[in-house]
């Protein structure tokens, strides 16, 4: 039940890759917009993360739950091991929460060049042969969008 509610919290802290959301600090930038077509399209798997907070947040909730068996000097390992289980713990259930279904789209652009990008999956669908938008931000994230 605790390892649970861990995992809709760090689920909540995941950060969109997909190509209709935008960070804070993307708003009100200009972005370059170069435009293309799509040549290829593949499946692929995005990492979840692996941050301080899924360990922190299991080391506490294993702590509290080893602190809870035995008494005395059993207490103190039990808590001591439930605090090292639940941080190993807590950072599987951090990466499995926020990896992502993926999308490698590879896309020839009007000036010749080829480039591929990687977004999350989203409400766009790409196809080989369609028209597309690359758009760059200043900071070099780029997102494929319909064109």
């Amino acid at each position: 039940m605790i390892l649970s509610g861990l995992a809709v919290l760090l689920t909540g802290c995941a950060g969109s890759m997909s190509s209709d959301t935008y960070n804070r600090n993307a708003t009100m930038q200009m972005q370059d917009v170069h435009y293309g077509t799509v040549e290829s399209v593949r499946g692929v798997r995005i990492a979840g993360t692996r941050s301080p907070v899924g360990v922190i947040g299991g080391a506490i909730v294993g702590g509290l739950l080893g602190n809870t068996v035995g008494g005395g000097r059993g207490k103190d390992l039990a808590t001591v091991g439930g605090a090292i289980a639940g941080g190993v713990a807590g950072s599987a259930i951090e990466q499995g929460a926020t990896q992502q279904n993926g999308v490698e789209i590879t896309v020839r652009l009007d000036n010749g060049r080829i480039v591929s990008i990687v977004q999350a999956v989203d409400n766009q669908m790409f196809s080989p042969g369609q028209r597309v938008q690359v758009v760059t931000a200043p900071n070099g994230v780029s997102r494929v969008t319909a064109g």
